[in-house]
């Protein structure tokens, strides 16, 4: 069934099987941990990749390769991260001030020898006459058993008061809230903290291992006097072996505590399940949620199993129970097949 799906959204999906249909022609978007924004009636997809990928479409079906926002790397990732090899990771994407912020990770796999920049548009049209990014460097850096947290997979969000907050965090001890300065750029001083999901873990000092506590990728999203917290428990990157699955928490402020249905905190491990994975799909995740035109859409990977467990993108319509809770059609896995055009 399509009913959750906008007009927009019918018309398109009729196209696709056509254009799918012949294999020459398109294929699908293969993405890790997509983000998305609208930039006048064009949606744009960011994703981790060599100097971070991403993809343009007038419906969120048929997709236009537009190449990567760093030519290079940035100029601090090596010093941050003497690992990296120019696979940025986990991008976010705000506007805030007439400009697009598009946040990014650096990172040694499985280390938190990582570190948050941030780079600044006015558009993100590359054929407009102003289209530039502009880094802004590093946001926060995390180093090896001086920190028991990563500075990766950032989501920022700005609050009731205007204040901008950055969330983020994987494995260690749980995703974290921080306080941005007024240009969002940077932290604010004096800097404010919150821890706000964590999962249990073997040990408690801070090392240079990740431990047992499979959580990362929040996203924060405001609806209706509530802000929940998405987050993926479990594992990514294992194809058959892959756990990763989607939950959420609320809260009535930011800073939390952000309590799952049954009233347990996130920090303690709570978490009610949004999505996960199942025979025809695997390691479901690394969400972002958004509303256009006032109707709220999950975006996120999955591994397909037919496909070699190739990871694809995924948009999924939000539903809200009578009591608040978002959900998902789990069978729109299968309805929803992006198309890729081809690059021009």
């Amino acid at each position: 069934m399509f009913s959750r799906f906008s007009t927009v959204v019918f018309v398109a999906m009729a196209a696709v099987s056509a254009v799918a249909a012949s294999p020459a022609v398109a294929s699908e978007v293969s993405v890790h941990d997509p983000v998305m924004a609208r930039d006048g009636d064009t949606y744009y997809v960011f994703s981790t990749g060599p100097g971070i990928t991403f993809y343009s479409s007038k419906d969120m079906l048929h997709w236009k390769p537009e190449g990567r926002v760093f030519a290079g790397q940035p100029s601090w990732a090596k010093h941050a991260a003497p690992s990296f090899d120019g696979h940025i990771w986990a991008p976010d994407i705000q506007r805030h001030d007439g400009k697009y912020y598009l946040y990014y990770s650096v990172s040694g796999f499985g280390k938190n020898t990582s570190g948050i920049g941030v780079t600044v548009n006015r558009t993100l049209d590359p054929r407009a006459p102003d289209y530039r990014w502009e880094d802004q460097g590093m946001v926060l850096q995390s180093v090896p058993v001086r920190d028991d947290w990563n500075a990766i997979d950032p989501n920022v969000i700005e609050d009731e008061h205007g204040v901008g907050w950055m969330a983020f965090g994987s494995f260690w001890s749980g995703l974290k809230l921080v306080k941005l300065n007024q240009a969002w750029t940077g932290l604010a001083e004096p800097q404010e903290w919150h821890a706000i999901a964590a999962r249990p873990r073997s040990g408690n000092v801070a090392g240079e291992t990740a431990g047992t506590g499979e959580i990362e990728a929040p996203f924060i999203f405001r609806k209706n006097g509530y802000y929940y917290l998405f987050a993926s428990f479990g594992l990514c990157c294992k194809k058959a072996d892959s756990t990763y699955h989607v939950v959420v928490g609320r809260a009535k402020s930011l800073k939390g505590p952000y309590l799952d249905r049954r009233g347990v905190d996130m920090v303690n491990g709570g978490g009610t399940l949004v999505i996960a994975g199942d025979r025809d799909w695997k390691g479901l995740g690394h969400n972002s949620a958004y509303t256009f035109d006032g109707k709220d859409w999950l975006v996120l990977h999955a591994y397909e199993t037919a496909d070699n467990y190739l990871q694809k993108l995924k948009i999924m319509a939000i539903t809200w129970d009578r009591d608040g809770w978002p959900g998902v059609n789990q069978a729109d896995l299968n309805q929803y097949r992006s198309v890729q055009l081809p690059a021009q």
